[in-house]
């Protein structure tokens, strides 16, 4: 690694993050079924109709995977609750025995100095409210404020930080539009609901813990810098409308109470009625912004496929295993942008960033120069934002451990520690020892 601890401001969080689908294990402790469970299996959704209901087993294997985040030096552990293991049917009964994971779970990182980062919903939407529309349905804000407050009575006294919701573009425009997650729609109306019930959740449940004195709110946006493939008026302004629609929407509704013009050009006509007296609710203060980012995309206008009518082409810089373009000074630029263009000098982390690569295990090891490079050069992009003014106060590595990758099941290998899926052996790669020795103090 090109930098050391000491390169970073006094009280910088270094850590690793996870979602609960992802390494728990669903099978485990009185979980209810999500909507991914039911969407891997359906053919053609999942790689080998894989699904999260043994993942990592980190239900089990929790106190030794916080050992290994402790043993390189780190600071703080973002994780995900999960909504469908707290509440099986979304609403109603409770399972207990989800609380008292989540309560053992919190202990184990404070007893090893870890600060614990929490969030609220990362994708696992109970089946029973997929069941009556999901995000389409207004209800479910409602319904997840209930949950936030569940969850947040058993620990919130001992956890750092809550973030209210983890990607909404995710959860909203590529589940919905796209139909590349679960639900796997591919419906324009469904989309506009969803974009905006996202975010109506996130503002009930800052009011709900608000009023329960709760501190330390956010809610984690991820971020990719759209670009013109070339310098034709028409991809400046496909680049412009891939902002609004991915980077925009969300960061403006909560910082201005408004939603991108261009963006409304297209969803509007199909947004819930009334959606304009929600802004209240969803324009409110954070305490602090996570920003997530991967890669870059390059735009050009396609006058034949309806609005938005422009599409990626591929780029020529070098690509993880998800085929993203490596591209760090987009990291910088959304740092600076943030601090610069919305939430002013309130604390930002960097709540995820990292590569998925085909690692292999030779000789008991895993050398991984590519993630090491990439790491490397991406907390140097955080160091140069901070530089020019960014509040950074905090960066996470996703993913903690190979875990379970969405539709793309457990091909994809994002983890600083490797896991062998058959016998759920974890094994340290090489960019988690180069991490260990920056961190060294």
């Amino acid at each position: 690694m090109k930098f050391k601890r000491s390169d970073f401001p006094e009280g910088f969080v270094f850590g690793a993050a996870t979602a609960a689908y992802q390494i728990e294990g669903h099978k485990f402790g009185g979980a209810g079924s999500t909507h991914w469970d039911t969407f891997a299996a359906t053919p053609g959704n999942v790689i080998r109709a894989e699904d999260g209901a043994l993942a990592c087993d980190h239900y089990h294997m929790y106190e030794a995977d916080l050992d290994i985040l402790k043993d390189a030096g780190m600071d703080g552990y973002r994780f995900s609750t999960s909504w469908a293991r707290v509440l099986p049917e979304g609403y109603g009964t409770i399972n207990q025995e989800g609380l008292d994971f989540y309560d053992r779970l919190v202990d184990a990182m404070l007893e090893r100095g870890l600060k614990p980062f929490q969030t609220l919903y990362h994708w696992e939407m109970p089946s029973a409210l997929a069941d009556l529309g999901g995000w389409t349905n207004r209800d479910t804000a409602g319904w997840f404020a209930d949950y936030s407050e569940i969850i947040t009575r058993r620990i919130g006294d001992r956890v750092h930080s809550v973030s209210t919701i983890n990607e909404p573009w995710c959860v909203a425009f590529l589940s919905h539009f796209l139909g590349h997650h679960a639900p796997g729609l591919r419906d324009i109306r469904a989309t506009a609901r969803a974009m905006h019930h996202i975010m109506l959740a996130h503002g009930e449940a800052m009011t709900r813990l608000r009023g329960m004195g709760q501190r330390n709110l956010g809610i984690v946006l991820n971020f990719d810098r759209a670009l013109p493939a070339d310098d034709s008026a028409g991809a400046k302004a496909a680049a412009g409308l891939q902002d609004a629609i991915f980077n925009r929407w969300f960061i403006e509704a909560i910082t201005r109470g408004t939603y991108p013009d261009e963006s409304l050009a297209g969803f509007g006509k199909h947004m819930p009625k009334g959606w304009q007296d929600d802004m209240a609710s969803i324009h409110q203060p954070i305490d602090w912004l996570g920003v997530n980012y991967y890669t870059r995309g390059l735009y050009v206008p396609d006058p034949t496929i309806p609005w938005p009518s422009i599409r990626p082409v591929a780029g020529a810089l070098p690509k993880t295993q998800m085929g993203w373009e490596i591209f760090p000074d987009g990291l910088h630029h959304f740092l600076t942008r943030m601090a610069h263009d919305y939430v002013g000098q309130t604390p930002i982390y960097v709540t995820e960033n990292g590569m998925a690569w085909d690692d292999k295990i030779e000789n008991g090891a895993v050398y991984d120069p590519e993630r090491t490079a990439f790491v490397s050069d991406h907390f140097l992009a955080t160091k140069r934002a901070i530089a020019d003014g960014a509040n950074v106060q905090g960066f996470f590595y996703w993913s903690l451990l190979d875990n379970y990758e969405w539709a793309f099941g457990y091909e994809k290998r994002f983890g600083m520690v490797h896991v062998d899926f058959e016998t759920l052996k974890r094994t340290p790669k090489a960019s988690y020892h180069a991490l260990k020795a920056a961190l060294a103090r």
